[in-house]
This record gives C-alpha cells, structure tokens and sequence, in this order.
C-alpha cells in the first residue's frame, strides 16, 4: 500500500479546495471590509470556485498515474 501512495504527493493540493470551503469559510464570515464591492465573505467565496480549479489541476499535473496515463491498480485485481 505505502508503494502505491510514494510517489503521488502532488495530490495533496487537493485538499487546497477542502481548506478553502470548510475550514477558512468561518473566519472569513465578516461584512466589514468590502472588495471590489463585494463583501468579504462573497469575495472569498468567489477566490475559493477560482482557486480550486487551479489546485485540481496541479495535483492532477504532478500525477504520475495521470501523466503516463494508466488506470491504478485496485486491491480486487
């Protein structure tokens, strides 16, 4: 199991979208500074749908399995 795992720690950007959404969202609840007319909530809201596509993207690029374009190995084969 740990061979299948070394070697993939590019998809750690995927929690990057997780952090965003469920963990910063709380602190980032405030009306108070505006930015580009949005309040900040809103404003973080919209960087986090921007950012995470980005985040996919690098975890996808730095994937081995992605970049030779094989299926991974399951446990039933």
């Amino acid at each position: 199991m740990i061979e299948h795992v070394r070697g993939r720690r590019s998809l750690l950007w995927l929690i990057v979208p997780f952090v965003l959404f469920v963990f910063a969202l709380p602190l980032a609840n405030r009306i108070d500074p505006v930015i580009l007319g949005l309040p900040f909530l809103a404003f973080w809201v919209l960087m986090s749908v921007i950012l995470s596509p980005l985040a996919i993207w690098l975890a996808s690029r730095g994937d081995p399995y992605f970049r030779a374009d094989e299926p991974e190995g399951t446990d039933v084969d």
